[in-house]
């Protein structure tokens, strides 16, 4: 992993989706999918985003690469800003950047064979064609773990771990510096996820690109990423390097989502769970602290003031206003 500048750049990153309703569709309301998120990726890393379902993780990913336009804030890439970049200067830029989606067969053209698929992206950015597109996919093939004789296959023709590794092909067809996993492996089988998560680990390794990786499951997470970011209703309250994080929680959220992991030793300690009540909804979140209304050590501070990313140790920031100087709530 580099430590030199930054990969990925996001800074307060903001997407809102009006909610219109009747027949002359007015406006009544907003739904607050991401509210100010702000993060670095570094070469060569990888940074899990998790949180609950509903929290803004793949409105995030989608975001980053400019498949939904952002609200407000600043994208760049290698020191670039593409925020406002049109479609045709922002053309070259996406052969850096790939995705993986949650479900492959979804993601898969059924009227395609799989090494079509795969060459599609060299065909449309006039990489390769005929034999040695050919060549080429076979090749990507083979790094992901398929047979080339598979290429003429169709995408039912694959199992669901077969299909993600095609879409993982795919990603890796134009060289990309950056891939967004977003869940990749939460459709799958448990006994093929791993597979999956040490093929892109593999890939890393040998290639050295960085991956934004999306999950809600935190064992995954705690496998793949070297820092993790915790999302709660549109923003980040804490990230941290992975073993940092995993030993030292510092919000009642983060506290809470780890307490939530089962565990299997009866014997083992236990974090004590710190929720009550349900998600609020993203179209009228909280004001100041959106994680107060169900935190058990919430001031009347929490109800007004905001709490900002604040230094919370070496490489270690966290969102919550009883951490300015009075330590881990106990």
């Amino acid at each position: 992993m580099s430590e030199g500048h930054p990969l990925l750049e996001v800074t307060d990153l903001v997407k809102h989706y009006p909610m219109r309703s009747g027949v002359l569709r007015r406006r009544v309301g907003t739904v607050h999918a991401v509210d100010g998120v702000s993060f670095s990726l570094g070469v060569g890393e990888t940074l899990g985003l998790v949180g609950e379902s509903g929290c803004g993780k793949s409105t995030v990913a989608r975001s980053v690469l400019r498949l939904v336009e952002p609200t407000s804030g600043q994208i760049r890439i290698d020191g670039k800003d593409i925020t406002h970049l049109s479609k045709t200067e922002l053309r070259p830029v996406r052969r850096a950047m790939q995705i993986v989606f949650q479900d492959p067969f979804a993601s898969l053209n059924p009227r395609m064979t799989a090494g079509d698929i795969v060459g599609e992206p060299l065909s449309v950015h006039g990489l390769a064609s005929g034999q040695k597109k050919q060549e080429r996919v076979a090749k990507l093939f083979e790094q992901v773990g398929l047979r080339p004789d598979q290429m003429k296959n169709y995408p039912h023709q694959f199992s669901g771990g077969q299909r993600q590794r095609i879409c993982i092909a795919r990603a890796l067809a134009l060289g990309p510096r950056l891939i967004v996993c977003d869940e990749p492996v939460s459709a799958l089988d448990v006994s093929i996820q791993a597979q999956v998560i040490n093929l892109l680990i593999d890939l890393q390794r040998d290639h050295g690109f960085s991956y934004l990786f999306i999950a809600h499951d935190l064992a995954v997470v705690a496998h793949i990423s070297h820092r993790v970011a915790v999302m709660y209703l549109g923003r980040i309250v804490e990230i941290a390097d992975k073993s940092e994080l995993f030993r030292n929680p510092r919000h009642p959220y983060t506290q809470a989502l780890l307490a939530s992991v089962p565990v299997a030793d009866p014997r083992s300690k236990r974090l004590k769970p710190l929720v009550d009540g349900d998600v609020p909804s993203p179209v009228n979140p909280p004001s100041g602290c959106a994680f107060h209304t169900r935190c058990r050590y919430a001031m009347d501070r929490c109800k007004v003031e905001r709490p900002m990313l604040r230094n919370a140790g070496e490489r270690h920031q966290v969102a919550c206003l009883l951490n300015e100087g009075t330590g881990r709530p106990a």
